[in-house]
């Protein structure tokens, strides 16, 4: 089961060119990431309340096309594995005008107590774990 995240971007974000920053579209990634977690009622909160990390491991990501100042992009979010100890979260994002593929990434987490101790989240907190892996892409 997919996510969708829709954000304006700022001229704050832009560069010299006037397109955005590439280091930008990580923020975005994560702010997409952040407003699912929030959806599926486990937000970094509560995930942390019950001693949930889930540090990125890693980022990679293919810029296909720049976006400007004032456009909007739409972030498909996914997740493309999980199993109780790393989880990897793909993004699609397009540009809502013009329905261009603007980048393609993806995350890869572990999860970890608070003392970034890995766990195994179908242990730890099998309710989590079973929300986790009810919405992977298939």
């Amino acid at each position: 089961m997919s996510f969708i995240y829709e954000r304006k971007i700022n001229y704050y974000e832009t560069d010299r060119m006037g397109v955005v920053h590439h280091s930008n579209y990580i923020r975005y990634m994560e702010e997409a990431r952040t407003a699912w977690l929030e959806s599926i009622k486990m937000p970094f909160s509560v995930l942390e309340e019950n001693n949930i990390t889930i540090p990125v491991l890693g980022v990679s990501c293919e810029y296909k096309h720049h976006v400007t100042f004032e456009d909007t992009i739409v972030i498909n979010l996914f997740i493309k594995e999980y199993n109780g100890v790393r989880m990897t979260v793909g993004y699609n994002m397009t540009d809502l005008k013009t329905g261009v593929t603007v980048l393609v990434g993806e995350t890869k987490h572990c999860f970890t107590n608070k003392d970034l101790r890995p766990i195994n989240l179908k242990k730890v907190n099998k309710e989590f774990s079973d929300n986790f892996a009810n919405l992977i892409e298939k």
